[in-house]
């Protein structure tokens, strides 16, 4: 309030219409001039600086955000390529599921075939070799047929009948029970 009643003295004393509102003509140019230094100065080395980061600042947050839409786009077609890789390989895996079913059915299919072989073979093999053990069993109660003949002749003949006449005789009877 001070300043304001210096102001209005002063005011008073002079003649201008600048000098009635208080304002000093020198000091008002000064004020001006500083002003305007004050303005080319920040202009030059405070705005033009400060505007360019903000403009790169901006650049650099449109590149992001642009970025950051190419990537939305990009994961959304990954996701699209990786769900259609997954329903081949799905479509594959039970391709070859399907397949190895197949392969273990006609392996097991041959492998009772190859069994049902081997027992053919083991039956025919068993039936050869009893049907060879009968052969030999004839033969050997065949002998001992003969062998009981013989004695059981020379007990009733009361003589010692030899290897021909023995022969001759076990034939006779073999040809009697055949029949």
């Amino acid at each position: 309030m001070v300043h304001l009643f210096f102001a209005a003295e002063a005011a008073a004393e002079s003649s201008s219409p600048l000098a009635a509102l208080g304002v000093d003509l020198k000091s008002f140019i000064f004020q001006v001039i500083t002003f305007v230094l004050v303005l080319v100065v920040l202009k030059k080395f405070a705005f033009k600086p400060i505007s360019a980061k903000l403009a790169e600042r901006r650049k650099v947050i449109d590149d992001g955000v642009r970025m950051g839409l190419r990537m939305e786009k990009e994961k959304a077609k990954l996701d699209e390529d990786v769900a259609q890789v997954m329903r081949d390989a799905r479509h594959e895996a039970d391709g070859i599921i399907a397949n190895a079913n197949k392969e273990a059915r006609e392996v097991i299919r041959e492998a009772e075939k190859s069994a049902q072989r081997k027992v053919d073979a083991m039956l025919v093999d068993a039936e050869a070799r009893m049907a060879e053990e009968a052969v030999q069993a004839r033969r050997k109660v065949e002998k001992e047929l003969v062998g009981l003949v013989s004695e059981a002749t020379e007990t009733i003949v009361g003589e010692k009948v030899d290897a021909t006449k023995d022969a001759e005789l076990v034939q006779r009877a073999m040809k009697g029970q055949k029949k």
